[in-house]
Protein backbone atom coordinates (compact mmCIF):
# COMPACT_ATOMS: atom_id res chain seq x y z
CA UNK A 1 0.00 0.00 0.00
CA UNK A 2 1.88 3.27 -1.02
CA UNK A 3 2.09 5.83 1.58
CA UNK A 4 1.63 9.06 -0.75
CA UNK A 5 -1.53 7.88 -1.32
CA UNK A 6 -2.85 7.27 2.53
CA UNK A 7 -2.78 7.84 5.66
CA UNK A 8 -3.11 6.06 9.68
CA UNK A 9 -4.60 9.01 11.55
CA UNK A 10 -4.50 7.33 14.56
CA UNK A 11 -1.70 8.78 15.91
CA UNK A 12 0.03 11.76 15.70
CA UNK A 13 -0.54 15.60 16.00
CA UNK A 14 -4.23 15.72 15.37
CA UNK A 15 -4.32 19.48 14.16
CA UNK A 16 -1.27 18.84 12.19
CA UNK A 17 -3.27 15.44 10.36
CA UNK A 18 -6.13 17.97 10.08
CA UNK A 19 -4.41 20.38 8.54
CA UNK A 20 -2.22 18.45 5.97
CA UNK A 21 -5.33 16.57 5.22
CA UNK A 22 -7.46 19.43 4.72
CA UNK A 23 -5.15 21.55 2.46
CA UNK A 24 -5.30 19.38 -0.54
CA UNK A 25 -8.81 18.98 0.31
CA UNK A 26 -9.41 22.98 0.34
CA UNK A 27 -7.41 23.42 -3.30
CA UNK A 28 -9.21 20.81 -4.50
CA UNK A 29 -12.62 22.72 -3.14
CA UNK A 30 -11.72 25.71 -4.24
CA UNK A 31 -10.80 24.11 -7.64
CA UNK A 32 -14.46 22.61 -7.69
CA UNK A 33 -16.11 26.15 -7.10
CA UNK A 34 -14.34 27.01 -10.28
CA UNK A 35 -17.24 24.84 -12.33
CA UNK A 36 -19.47 27.13 -10.77
CA UNK A 37 -17.51 30.37 -10.59
CA UNK A 38 -16.33 30.21 -13.91
CA UNK A 39 -19.37 29.26 -15.45
CA UNK A 40 -21.18 32.41 -13.55
CA UNK A 41 -18.19 34.54 -14.49
CA UNK A 42 -18.25 33.81 -18.28
CA UNK A 43 -22.24 33.75 -18.71
CA UNK A 44 -22.00 37.25 -16.42
CA UNK A 45 -19.35 39.13 -18.57
CA UNK A 46 -20.32 37.45 -21.79
CA UNK A 47 -23.93 36.29 -22.20
CA UNK A 48 -25.61 39.22 -19.82
CA UNK A 49 -27.08 39.18 -16.10
CA UNK A 50 -30.45 37.11 -17.56
CA UNK A 51 -27.67 34.35 -18.24
CA UNK A 52 -25.91 34.62 -14.89
CA UNK A 53 -29.56 34.26 -13.55
CA UNK A 54 -30.30 31.45 -15.41
CA UNK A 55 -27.23 29.50 -14.24
CA UNK A 56 -27.81 30.76 -10.38
CA UNK A 57 -31.50 29.82 -10.43
CA UNK A 58 -30.82 26.11 -10.57
CA UNK A 59 -28.04 25.45 -7.63
CA UNK A 60 -30.33 24.90 -5.09
CA UNK A 61 -32.60 22.13 -7.13
CA UNK A 62 -29.21 21.09 -9.13
CA UNK A 63 -28.07 20.30 -4.80
CA UNK A 64 -31.21 18.59 -3.66
CA UNK A 65 -31.13 15.89 -6.95
CA UNK A 66 -27.69 15.50 -5.90
CA UNK A 67 -28.22 15.13 -2.27
CA UNK A 68 -29.09 10.98 -2.64
CA UNK A 69 -25.81 10.09 -4.40
CA UNK A 70 -23.75 12.66 -2.35
CA UNK A 71 -25.36 11.22 1.25
CA UNK A 72 -24.52 7.53 0.51
CA UNK A 73 -21.35 8.78 -0.76
CA UNK A 74 -20.86 10.33 3.19
CA UNK A 75 -22.01 6.62 4.10
CA UNK A 76 -19.68 4.78 2.57
CA UNK A 77 -16.94 7.46 3.62
CA UNK A 78 -18.07 6.75 7.24
CA UNK A 79 -17.63 2.51 6.84
CA UNK A 80 -14.21 2.55 5.05
CA UNK A 81 -12.84 4.72 7.37
CA UNK A 82 -13.83 2.88 10.78
CA UNK A 83 -12.70 -0.46 9.46
CA UNK A 84 -9.88 1.51 8.32
CA UNK A 85 -9.08 2.65 11.48
CA UNK A 86 -9.89 -0.36 13.03
CA UNK A 87 -7.24 -1.95 10.33
CA UNK A 88 -10.09 -4.38 8.86
CA UNK A 89 -8.77 -4.47 5.57
CA UNK A 90 -10.88 -7.54 4.18
CA UNK A 91 -13.53 -5.25 5.36
CA UNK A 92 -12.47 -2.20 3.38
CA UNK A 93 -11.98 -3.91 0.45
CA UNK A 94 -15.45 -5.76 0.34
CA UNK A 95 -17.26 -1.49 1.12
CA UNK A 96 -14.95 -0.67 -1.69
CA UNK A 97 -16.73 -3.35 -3.84
CA UNK A 98 -20.33 -2.14 -2.20
CA UNK A 99 -19.93 1.08 -2.73
CA UNK A 100 -19.63 1.14 -6.15
CA UNK A 101 -22.58 -0.43 -6.83
CA UNK A 102 -24.24 2.18 -4.86
CA UNK A 103 -22.38 4.99 -6.71
CA UNK A 104 -23.84 3.71 -10.08
CA UNK A 105 -26.92 2.87 -9.25
CA UNK A 106 -27.53 6.02 -7.12
CA UNK A 107 -26.42 8.33 -10.18
CA UNK A 108 -28.91 6.72 -12.30
CA UNK A 109 -31.53 7.42 -9.95
CA UNK A 110 -30.91 10.90 -9.41
CA UNK A 111 -30.10 11.15 -13.29
CA UNK A 112 -33.79 10.53 -14.54
CA UNK A 113 -35.55 12.32 -11.84
CA UNK A 114 -33.15 15.22 -12.74
CA UNK A 115 -33.95 15.48 -16.26
CA UNK A 116 -37.80 14.24 -15.84
CA UNK A 117 -38.51 16.78 -13.29
CA UNK A 118 -36.28 19.93 -13.59
CA UNK A 119 -38.68 22.40 -15.42
CA UNK A 120 -41.30 21.32 -12.86
CA UNK A 121 -39.20 22.47 -9.80
CA UNK A 122 -38.12 25.23 -11.51
CA UNK A 123 -41.51 26.29 -12.30
CA UNK A 124 -42.45 26.04 -8.21
CA UNK A 125 -39.65 27.92 -7.45
CA UNK A 126 -41.27 31.09 -9.35
CA UNK A 127 -38.54 31.16 -11.61
CA UNK A 128 -39.38 34.05 -14.16
CA UNK A 129 -40.41 33.09 -17.85
CA UNK A 130 -37.41 34.80 -19.21
CA UNK A 131 -35.00 32.87 -18.04
CA UNK A 132 -36.77 29.37 -17.56
CA UNK A 133 -36.36 28.34 -21.22
CA UNK A 134 -32.31 28.42 -20.41
CA UNK A 135 -32.53 27.29 -16.34
CA UNK A 136 -34.16 23.95 -17.52
CA UNK A 137 -31.87 23.36 -20.64
CA UNK A 138 -28.63 23.92 -18.36
CA UNK A 139 -30.12 21.49 -15.59
CA UNK A 140 -31.13 18.80 -18.16
CA UNK A 141 -27.50 18.84 -19.52
CA UNK A 142 -26.00 18.82 -16.55
CA UNK A 143 -28.17 15.63 -15.17
CA UNK A 144 -27.33 13.93 -18.34
CA UNK A 145 -23.57 13.43 -17.22
CA UNK A 146 -24.71 12.88 -14.12
CA UNK A 147 -22.77 9.75 -13.72
CA UNK A 148 -19.19 11.69 -14.12
CA UNK A 149 -19.90 14.13 -10.75
CA UNK A 150 -21.43 10.61 -8.72
CA UNK A 151 -18.62 8.35 -9.97
CA UNK A 152 -15.37 11.10 -8.71
CA UNK A 153 -17.55 12.48 -5.52
CA UNK A 154 -17.62 8.39 -4.91
CA UNK A 155 -14.09 7.34 -5.61
CA UNK A 156 -12.97 11.05 -3.44
CA UNK A 157 -15.09 9.34 -0.34
CA UNK A 158 -13.59 6.27 -0.21
CA UNK A 159 -9.69 7.60 -0.87
CA UNK A 160 -10.28 10.26 2.04
CA UNK A 161 -11.64 7.95 4.10
CA UNK A 162 -8.53 6.05 3.66
CA UNK A 163 -6.46 9.08 4.71
CA UNK A 164 -5.57 10.48 0.88
CA UNK A 165 -7.02 13.83 -0.02
CA UNK A 166 -4.33 14.28 -2.32
CA UNK A 167 -5.34 12.45 -5.58
CA UNK A 168 -8.75 13.53 -5.75
CA UNK A 169 -7.46 17.32 -5.97
CA UNK A 170 -5.02 16.42 -9.17
CA UNK A 171 -7.93 15.05 -10.96
CA UNK A 172 -9.82 17.90 -10.38
CA UNK A 173 -7.26 20.55 -10.79
CA UNK A 174 -6.66 19.36 -14.45
CA UNK A 175 -10.51 18.90 -14.93
CA UNK A 176 -11.32 22.83 -13.47
CA UNK A 177 -8.41 24.23 -15.64
CA UNK A 178 -9.98 22.33 -18.67
CA UNK A 179 -13.37 23.65 -17.36
CA UNK A 180 -12.29 27.17 -17.89
CA UNK A 181 -11.05 26.60 -21.45
CA UNK A 182 -13.81 24.82 -22.52
CA UNK A 183 -16.60 27.71 -21.13
CA UNK A 184 -14.40 30.51 -23.29
CA UNK A 185 -14.40 28.18 -26.27
CA UNK A 186 -18.06 26.94 -26.09
CA UNK A 187 -19.34 30.48 -25.13
CA UNK A 188 -17.06 33.19 -26.20
CA UNK A 189 -16.23 31.25 -29.42
CA UNK A 190 -18.86 29.31 -30.70
CA UNK A 191 -21.61 31.46 -29.19
CA UNK A 192 -23.08 28.92 -27.10
CA UNK A 193 -24.03 30.34 -24.14
CA UNK A 194 -26.08 28.96 -21.26
CA UNK A 195 -25.51 25.42 -22.49
CA UNK A 196 -21.97 26.33 -23.71
CA UNK A 197 -21.09 26.10 -20.10
CA UNK A 198 -23.28 23.01 -19.00
CA UNK A 199 -21.53 20.95 -21.69
CA UNK A 200 -18.02 22.42 -20.22
CA UNK A 201 -19.24 20.76 -16.74
CA UNK A 202 -19.93 17.42 -18.01
CA UNK A 203 -16.91 17.20 -20.09
CA UNK A 204 -14.63 18.52 -17.26
CA UNK A 205 -16.55 16.32 -14.56
CA UNK A 206 -16.08 13.10 -16.37
CA UNK A 207 -12.47 13.40 -17.05
CA UNK A 208 -11.69 13.87 -13.31
CA UNK A 209 -13.73 10.85 -12.90
CA UNK A 210 -12.13 8.78 -15.01
CA UNK A 211 -8.71 9.65 -14.26
CA UNK A 212 -8.99 9.26 -10.77
CA UNK A 213 -10.61 6.14 -10.65
CA UNK A 214 -8.10 4.49 -13.19
CA UNK A 215 -4.82 5.76 -10.78
CA UNK A 216 -6.82 4.45 -7.50
CA UNK A 217 -7.01 1.38 -9.15
CA UNK A 218 -3.59 1.19 -10.21
CA UNK A 219 -1.90 2.38 -7.40
CA UNK A 220 -3.50 1.88 -4.11
CA UNK A 221 -3.08 -1.68 -3.72
CA UNK A 222 -5.86 -2.15 -0.52
CA UNK A 223 -8.78 -1.93 -3.45
CA UNK A 224 -7.30 -4.38 -5.79
CA UNK A 225 -9.17 -7.61 -5.69
CA UNK A 226 -10.48 -10.15 -8.23
CA UNK A 227 -13.09 -9.81 -10.20
CA UNK A 228 -15.46 -12.61 -9.05
CA UNK A 229 -14.85 -10.85 -5.55
CA UNK A 230 -15.83 -7.73 -6.90
CA UNK A 231 -20.09 -7.94 -5.40
CA UNK A 232 -22.25 -6.21 -3.02
CA UNK A 233 -21.45 -7.39 0.60
CA UNK A 234 -25.12 -7.65 2.29
CA UNK A 235 -24.17 -6.52 5.57
CA UNK A 236 -21.71 -3.70 4.58
CA UNK A 237 -24.91 -2.04 2.26
CA UNK A 238 -27.28 -2.17 4.85
CA UNK A 239 -24.64 -0.55 6.86
CA UNK A 240 -23.92 2.24 4.18
CA UNK A 241 -27.60 2.74 3.53
CA UNK A 242 -28.34 3.01 7.39
CA UNK A 243 -25.46 5.70 7.69
CA UNK A 244 -25.83 7.61 4.13
CA UNK A 245 -29.76 7.90 4.19
CA UNK A 246 -29.78 10.16 7.02
CA UNK A 247 -27.15 12.56 5.19
CA UNK A 248 -28.68 12.18 1.82
CA UNK A 249 -32.08 13.19 3.77
CA UNK A 250 -30.02 16.26 5.76
CA UNK A 251 -28.43 17.72 2.61
CA UNK A 252 -32.08 17.54 0.89
CA UNK A 253 -32.97 19.32 3.82
CA UNK A 254 -30.69 21.39 3.36
CA UNK A 255 -31.39 22.21 -0.14
CA UNK A 256 -35.37 22.36 0.58
CA UNK A 257 -33.82 25.27 2.69
CA UNK A 258 -32.16 26.76 -0.07
CA UNK A 259 -34.70 26.00 -2.48
CA UNK A 260 -37.35 27.73 -0.51
CA UNK A 261 -35.22 30.97 0.11
CA UNK A 262 -34.29 30.88 -3.81
CA UNK A 263 -38.24 31.15 -4.08
CA UNK A 264 -38.07 34.06 -2.37
CA UNK A 265 -35.12 35.85 -4.22
CA UNK A 266 -36.71 34.95 -7.42
CA UNK A 267 -40.02 36.62 -6.75
CA UNK A 268 -37.98 40.26 -6.67
CA UNK A 269 -36.88 39.88 -10.18
CA UNK A 270 -33.55 39.41 -12.22
CA UNK A 271 -31.49 41.83 -10.96
CA UNK A 272 -31.89 40.11 -7.43
CA UNK A 273 -31.60 36.66 -8.83
CA UNK A 274 -28.32 37.73 -10.55
CA UNK A 275 -26.88 39.37 -7.09
CA UNK A 276 -27.59 36.46 -4.75
CA UNK A 277 -26.14 34.36 -7.66
CA UNK A 278 -22.89 36.35 -7.61
CA UNK A 279 -22.64 36.55 -3.58
CA UNK A 280 -23.49 32.39 -3.22
CA UNK A 281 -20.73 31.89 -5.60
CA UNK A 282 -18.42 34.09 -3.13
CA UNK A 283 -19.70 32.62 -0.11
CA UNK A 284 -19.24 29.63 -1.57
CA UNK A 285 -15.00 30.00 -1.75
CA UNK A 286 -14.96 31.22 1.29
CA UNK A 287 -16.43 28.52 2.99
CA UNK A 288 -13.95 26.21 1.37
CA UNK A 289 -12.31 26.16 3.90
CA UNK A 290 -14.83 24.83 6.81
CA UNK A 291 -15.90 22.71 4.50
CA UNK A 292 -12.28 21.45 4.08
CA UNK A 293 -11.29 21.01 7.37
CA UNK A 294 -14.71 19.35 8.49
CA UNK A 295 -13.98 16.23 5.85
CA UNK A 296 -10.73 15.92 7.42
CA UNK A 297 -12.63 15.91 10.53
CA UNK A 298 -14.86 13.52 9.62
CA UNK A 299 -12.16 10.96 8.43
CA UNK A 300 -9.90 12.09 11.82
CA UNK A 301 -13.12 11.18 13.93
CA UNK A 302 -14.26 7.81 11.95
CA UNK A 303 -10.50 6.37 11.91
CA UNK A 304 -10.24 6.69 15.26
CA UNK A 305 -13.94 5.99 16.68
CA UNK A 306 -12.70 2.47 14.86
CA UNK A 307 -9.63 2.42 16.92
CA UNK A 308 -11.46 3.24 19.86
CA UNK A 309 -9.73 6.14 20.73
CA UNK A 310 -12.43 8.61 22.02
CA UNK A 311 -10.19 10.85 23.80
CA UNK A 312 -8.16 11.50 20.68
CA UNK A 313 -11.11 12.05 18.51
CA UNK A 314 -12.49 14.83 20.72
CA UNK A 315 -8.87 16.16 20.60
CA UNK A 316 -9.26 16.72 16.85
CA UNK A 317 -12.79 18.89 16.88
CA UNK A 318 -11.19 20.73 19.45
CA UNK A 319 -7.97 21.88 16.84
CA UNK A 320 -10.73 21.84 14.12
CA UNK A 321 -12.67 24.40 15.76
CA UNK A 322 -9.52 27.01 16.58
CA UNK A 323 -8.46 26.38 12.69
CA UNK A 324 -12.18 27.81 11.96
CA UNK A 325 -12.17 30.73 14.24
CA UNK A 326 -8.81 31.89 13.45
CA UNK A 327 -9.70 31.71 9.49
CA UNK A 328 -13.43 33.49 10.24
CA UNK A 329 -11.66 36.02 11.70
CA UNK A 330 -9.44 36.98 9.09
CA UNK A 331 -11.82 36.43 6.47
CA UNK A 332 -14.17 38.88 7.80
CA UNK A 333 -12.56 42.48 7.04
CA UNK A 334 -11.14 41.30 3.76
CA UNK A 335 -15.04 40.46 2.62
CA UNK A 336 -16.61 43.67 4.08
CA UNK A 337 -13.98 46.07 2.71
CA UNK A 338 -12.98 44.22 -0.62
CA UNK A 339 -16.15 42.76 -1.59
CA UNK A 340 -16.87 45.57 -4.21
CA UNK A 341 -14.01 44.96 -6.03
CA UNK A 342 -15.39 40.86 -5.75
CA UNK A 343 -18.77 41.63 -6.85
CA UNK A 344 -17.07 43.08 -9.85
CA UNK A 345 -15.82 39.83 -11.34
CA UNK A 346 -18.91 38.63 -12.24
CA UNK A 347 -20.76 41.42 -13.97
CA UNK A 348 -20.26 43.66 -16.91
CA UNK A 349 -19.61 47.52 -15.77
CA UNK A 350 -22.75 48.83 -16.07
CA UNK A 351 -24.43 46.55 -14.10
CA UNK A 352 -23.87 48.51 -11.19
CA UNK A 353 -27.24 47.13 -9.15
CA UNK A 354 -26.28 43.72 -9.11
CA UNK A 355 -23.16 45.07 -7.56
CA UNK A 356 -24.68 47.16 -5.13
CA UNK A 357 -27.09 44.49 -3.62
CA UNK A 358 -24.53 41.50 -4.01
CA UNK A 359 -21.72 43.88 -1.68
CA UNK A 360 -24.59 44.64 0.87
CA UNK A 361 -25.39 40.30 0.86
CA UNK A 362 -21.82 39.34 1.81
CA UNK A 363 -21.08 42.60 4.54
CA UNK A 364 -24.41 40.57 6.31
CA UNK A 365 -23.38 37.15 6.21
CA UNK A 366 -19.18 37.38 6.35
CA UNK A 367 -19.96 38.44 10.60
CA UNK A 368 -21.22 34.55 10.71
CA UNK A 369 -18.52 32.76 8.83
CA UNK A 370 -17.09 31.12 12.33
CA UNK A 371 -20.64 29.89 13.06
CA UNK A 372 -20.93 28.22 9.65
CA UNK A 373 -17.56 26.68 9.71
CA UNK A 374 -18.54 25.17 12.85
CA UNK A 375 -21.72 23.37 11.32
CA UNK A 376 -19.60 21.98 9.04
CA UNK A 377 -16.96 20.88 11.97
CA UNK A 378 -19.63 19.48 14.60
CA UNK A 379 -21.87 17.80 11.90
CA UNK A 380 -18.41 16.30 10.08
CA UNK A 381 -17.42 14.91 13.56
CA UNK A 382 -21.17 13.46 14.62
CA UNK A 383 -21.14 11.71 11.20
CA UNK A 384 -17.53 10.77 11.57
CA UNK A 385 -18.34 8.93 14.84
CA UNK A 386 -21.46 6.96 13.06
CA UNK A 387 -24.18 9.67 15.06
CA UNK A 388 -26.00 10.64 11.81
CA UNK A 389 -29.56 11.30 13.10
CA UNK A 390 -28.16 14.65 14.99
CA UNK A 391 -26.72 15.88 11.38
CA UNK A 392 -30.40 15.34 9.86
CA UNK A 393 -31.26 17.17 12.66
CA UNK A 394 -29.03 20.02 11.95
CA UNK A 395 -30.65 19.50 8.27
CA UNK A 396 -34.44 20.25 9.58
CA UNK A 397 -33.18 23.35 11.57
CA UNK A 398 -31.74 24.75 8.50
CA UNK A 399 -34.95 24.43 6.70
CA UNK A 400 -37.47 25.69 9.48
CA UNK A 401 -34.91 28.59 10.31
CA UNK A 402 -34.36 29.62 6.70
CA UNK A 403 -37.52 29.25 5.61
CA UNK A 404 -39.42 31.10 8.50
CA UNK A 405 -37.05 34.01 9.13
CA UNK A 406 -36.99 34.48 5.18
CA UNK A 407 -40.65 34.82 4.70
CA UNK A 408 -40.84 37.05 7.93
CA UNK A 409 -37.93 39.52 7.06
CA UNK A 410 -38.69 39.71 3.27
CA UNK A 411 -42.11 41.14 4.27
CA UNK A 412 -40.69 44.59 5.80
CA UNK A 413 -37.25 44.85 3.99
CA UNK A 414 -38.06 42.76 1.00
CA UNK A 415 -35.08 41.49 -0.41
CA UNK A 416 -32.53 43.23 2.05
CA UNK A 417 -34.39 40.42 4.68
CA UNK A 418 -32.56 37.26 2.63
CA UNK A 419 -29.06 37.89 3.52
CA UNK A 420 -30.18 38.35 7.69
CA UNK A 421 -32.29 34.78 7.43
CA UNK A 422 -29.08 33.34 5.38
CA UNK A 423 -26.58 34.66 8.53
CA UNK A 424 -29.69 33.96 11.36
CA UNK A 425 -29.68 30.15 10.12
CA UNK A 426 -26.16 29.25 10.61
CA UNK A 427 -26.46 30.96 13.68
CA UNK A 428 -28.91 29.04 14.99
CA UNK A 429 -27.98 25.59 13.44
CA UNK A 430 -24.33 25.75 14.51
CA UNK A 431 -25.73 25.28 18.11
CA UNK A 432 -27.29 22.41 17.48
CA UNK A 433 -24.10 20.55 16.45
CA UNK A 434 -22.44 21.80 19.41
CA UNK A 435 -24.33 20.90 22.08
CA UNK A 436 -24.72 17.36 21.05
CA UNK A 437 -20.44 16.84 20.67
CA UNK A 438 -20.75 18.77 24.48
CA UNK A 439 -24.04 15.74 25.38
CA UNK A 440 -21.63 12.78 25.18
CA UNK A 441 -24.07 11.37 23.49
CA UNK A 442 -21.90 10.02 19.98
CA UNK A 443 -19.60 8.48 21.93
CA UNK A 444 -21.40 4.73 21.67
CA UNK A 445 -22.76 5.37 17.87
CA UNK A 446 -19.62 3.41 16.26
CA UNK A 447 -20.86 1.13 13.14
CA UNK A 448 -17.96 -1.64 13.78
CA UNK A 449 -19.21 -2.30 17.34
CA UNK A 450 -22.31 -0.57 17.31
Amino acid sequence: MSKSLVKDMTTGNPAKLILKFAIPMLIGNIFQQFYNMVDSIVVGKFVGHDALAAVGATGPLNFFIFALSFGLSAGISIVISQFYGAKDYENVKKSFATATYIIVGSAMITGVLGFIGSRWLLRLLNTPESIIDQSDLYMKIIFAGILGVTCYNGMSSVLRALGDSVTPLIFLAVASLLNVVLDLVFVVSFGWGVPGVAIATIISQILAAIGCILYAFKKVKLLHMPLKEFRPDKFIFSKCIKLGLPVAIQNALISISTMALQGVINSFGEIVIASATAASRIEQLILQPGMSVGVAVASFTGQNIGANQIERAKKGFYAASKIILIFSLIMLPVIYFGGKSIMMLFTSADDTQVVEIGVEAIRVTCFFYSFVGMIFVSRSFLSGAGDVKIPMVMGFTEVVTRVVISQILSIPFRYHGIWWATALTWFFTCFVGIFRFYSGKWKDKSIIRG
